[in-house]
C-alpha cells in the first residue's frame, strides 16, 4: 500500500464527523415562512406503518363486474407493485376472494405534515386503467357512449413501456412502445381509421385525456399520449401505466385511519436502545483493541451515518426510502457485519504482532490477510440482499431485471418487508467496505506515523 501520510487520519476524521452531522441533523434554512431543506436529516426518515401509521383502506370492484379470483389476485399484485414503486416498502395487503375486496394498509407519506386519508387513498387507487377507444362519444356526464364505449382497441396490458417525450413541435407527450399483440391491434384499428382520418381517443378510467385523429397507419408498435402534458404530469402518467393495468376499476368502500403498532414512543425507546449499544461496542472495543479500536468507532460511526443518509434520500431530489422494523434489523445486521469486519482486522494484527512484526508491518499484514474472509464474508450478504431485492422489489427495478431469467418464471412477488429489509442490508454492507475496510485503514496507518503513537502496546500487543 502507499504511504499514507499524517493528515489523512484527520481528513478522514473529519469527512465522517461531517456526514455524520448531515445526515443526522439536515441542514435547512427558513425565508420568511418558507423552508428550504438542501440536505435531509433522521427527522425527514419515512416510518414504516409498523412504527408510524397510516390507512385502512378496503378496495373493491364495481357492483355489476363479477371479478374472477385471477382478477382479484391480479389486482392484488399490481397494488403491491405500486407502493413499493413509490417506495412504500411497508404495507400489508388481504385479499378476500369470497366477498371480491382487498384490503390495503399503507403508512404515511414522508412529506405529509397533516394526514388526509382520501388524498393518500387517491393516489394509491388512481387504477389508471388505459384504453384506447374507437372514436369520443360521451354522454351527458363524460362517460364514453356508443361506439367508443363498445370498441376497445387497446387496454393498459397491451403497453409494454411508456415514457415521456418530446416531440419535434416541443410538445410533451407520453410515448408507449406496445406489445407484439397490441401492435397488431393497434395496426388494424389505425390502418381501418386512417382514410377516413378517424378518431381513437384515449382515456385513463373513464376520463378522457386525449382524442387525436388518425392520420396514418401506425404499424411499427409505437404510439404516443398528447394532452397538453408538463413534464411532471407526463412522467406520472407514465409511471400509472408503468405500474400495470388493474382488471377492473377499484371502487373504495371505506377507510381509517389506524394508529401505530409501536407508536413514536416505543421509536424513541429504540433510537436510545441503539444509542447505549453503540456506546457499549465502542467501550469493548477500544478495551480490547485501543486504537484500532476507536478507528473502528469512527468507521461504524459512518457506516452508520451513510446507512441514514442512503434511507433519507439525504439530498431533496432523492426519494427516501420507507424505515420499518425488517428494514432496522438489516441496518443492525450490517453493522454486526461491520463489527465482525474489524475484529477479524484487528486479531490478525495483534497476532502479527506477536509473531515479532513491526507496526507498520503489522498493520499492512493484518488488513491483507483479513481481506479475504471479509469478502468472502460480506460478498455472501451481498448476493443474499441483491436476491432479496430482485425477487421482492419493483419488476422495473434494476435487480429485478438481472434475476428475471431466474425469479420470472415464478411471477411477481413484490413484498415490500422483505425488499426493505434487503435494501438496508446491502447499503449495510456497501458502507462496511468503504468505512471498515478502506477508511479505517487509511485512519489506522496515518495515526501510526506519528512517533507517540508508535508502540505495539496501542495496537494490541504486549505492553513492554
Amino acid at each position: 500500500m502507499k504511504k499514507v501520510g499524517k493528515p489523512v487520519f484527520f481528513v478522514v476524521l473529519v469527512l465522517i464527523l461531517l456526514l455524520t452531522y448531515t445526515s443526522f441533523l439536515g441542514i435547512s434554512t427558513t425565508f420568511g415562512d418558507i423552508p428550504t431543506t438542501w440536505i435531509k436529516g433522521a427527522g425527514d426518515i419515512r416510518w414504516g406503518i409498523d412504527v408510524r401509521g397510516g390507512v385502512d383502506v378496503t378496495f373493491s370492484p364495481p357492483d355489476d363486474y363479477d371479478a374472477s379470483d385471477e382478477d382479484m389476485a391480479a389486482a392484488e399484485q399490481i397494488i403491491k407493485v405500486r407502493m413499493v414503486s413509490q417506495n412504500i416498502t411497508d404495507y400489508e395487503i388481504y385479499t378476500d376472494y369470497d366477498k371480491d375486496r382487498i384490503i390495503v394498509r399503507f403508512p404515511w407519506k414522508e412529506d405529509e405534515t397533516e394526514f388526509n386519508p382520501e388524498d393518500a387513498i387517491a393516489e394509491l387507487g388512481a387504477t389508471a386503467r388505459l384504453t384506447f377507444r374507437e372514436g369520443y362519444e360521451t354522454d351527458a356526464s363524460g362517460l364514453p357512449s356508443g361506439i367508443t364505449a363498445e370498441t376497445i382497441i387497446l387496454e393498459g396490458k397491451d403497453v409494454e413501456e411508456a415514457a415521456p417525450a418530446m416531440t419535434n413541435n416541443n410538445e410533451i407527450v407520453v410515448s408507449l412502445k406496445l406489445t407484439a399483440e397490441g401492435a397488431e391491434k393497434f395496426a388494424e384499428a389505425t390502418t381501418r381509421l386512417a382514410p377516413t382520418r378517424g378518431i381513437i381517443s384515449i382515456w385513463m378510467d373513464d376520463v378522457m385525456i386525449s382524442y387525436p385523429s388518425v392520420q396514418n397507419a401506425i404499424t411499427n408498435g409505437e404510439a404516443s399520449i398528447s394532452g397538453n402534458f408538463d413534464a411532471a404530469a407526463a412522467k406520472e402518467l407514465a409511471d400509472k401505466i408503468n405500474a400495470g393495468a388493474l382488471p377492473f376499476t377499484l371502487q373504495t368502500t371505506n377507510f381509517s385511519t389506524i394508529s401505530p403498532t409501536l407508536g413514536v414512543g416505543a421509536r424513541d425507546a429504540m433510537v436510545m436502545a441503539g444509542f447505549i449499544a453503540f456506546a457499549a461496542i465502542c467501550v469493548l472495543m477500544i478495551a480490547l483493541y485501543r486504537l484500532p479500536g476507536m478507528v473502528a468507532c469512527i468507521a461504524l460511526m459512518g457506516q452508520a451515518a451513510g446507512t441514514i443518509a442512503a434511507i433519507t434520500g439525504y439530498l431533496p431530489a432523492i426519494s427516501s426510502f420507507t424505515l420499518t422494523l425488517p428494514g432496522i434489523a438489516g441496518i443492525i445486521l450490517s453493522i454486526g457485519v461491520g463489527v465482525d469486519a474489524n475484529v477479524i482486522t484487528y486479531e490478525r494484527i495483534r497476532e502479527e504482532l506477536r509473531l515479532g512484526r513491526g507496526i507498520d508491518a503489522a498493520i499492512d499484514a493484518g488488513y491483507k490477510r483479513a481481506f479475504t474472509a471479509i469478502f468472502d464474508g460480506n460478498i455472501t450478504v451481498v448476493f443474499v440482499a441483491v436476491i432479496l431485492m430482485g425477487a421482492f422489489g419493483p419488476p422495473a427495478s434494476i435487480f429485478a431485471m438481472m434475476l428475471k431469467p431466474v425469479f420470472g418464471i415464478f411471477g411477481s412477488s413484490t413484498t415490500g418487508a422483505i425488499y426493505s429489509f434487503g435494501y438496508t442490508l446491502l447499503v449495510g454492507i456497501i458502507l462496511n467496505f468503504l468505512m471498515g475496510v478502506t477508511a479505517s485503514r487509511l485512519m489506522l496507518k496515518s495515526l501510526s506515523k506519528f512517533k507517540p503513537l508508535r508502540k505495539a502496546w496501542l495496537y494490541g500487543g504486549e505492553k513492554k
